[in-house]
């Protein structure tokens, strides 16, 4: 009789901790997916927002740019190849460097005339058309001949 009250208490003790097992296995797996998208949301995310920029700015940089290096090198764009750019550091002095070694554009070279008023011929709003005005009627325009003429024969007189 012992064994049989032991073994049905073995039987109610497992039972317990199996369901208690799994509602931490649950607790530790919505912990790790909280986890998860904190990651993504302050970390991977703000870090593709700002290669995609970096990418923007290196694709968008032309002749004439004033740039800085990431080794603090200032200069001017002399001419943009495919993957280098070549940077005129003084009068006689020009350095290639990598287009991933350029850290930021200060000052954008002017645009060309040519493209400025294209510029501006986009900005232009448009105006719509006025609603036509009905032409006045016949009798309206033959009474204002009329007062037209007897003005003019005021005057003379």
């Amino acid at each position: 009789m012992y064994s049989l009250i032991m073994a049905m208490g073995t039987a109610a003790t497992t039972s317990s901790t199996t369901g208690s097992t799994q509602g931490s296995m649950f607790t530790t797996l919505i912990t790790f997916g909280v986890i998860i998208l904190i990651f993504y949301f302050l970390i991977i995310r703000p870090q593709k927002k700002r290669d995609k920029e970096a990418k923007d700015m290196l694709a968008s940089m032309k002749k004439g740019d004033k740039i800085v290096t990431i080794g603090g090198i200032r200069g001017t764009v002399a001419v943009v190849k495919e993957s280098t750019v070549i940077v005129k550091v003084d009068d006689n002095a020009r350095i290639e460097f990598s287009k991933n070694a350029i850290s930021q554009i200060l000052d954008k070279k002017p645009e060309t005339a040519a493209s400025s008023k294209k510029e501006k011929a986009d900005k232009v709003e448009k105006v719509e058309k006025p609603a036509e005005v009905e032409a006045p009627k016949v009798e309206a325009a033959s009474e204002a001949a009329a007062t037209e003429s007897n003005e003019s024969q005021e005057k003379k007189d």
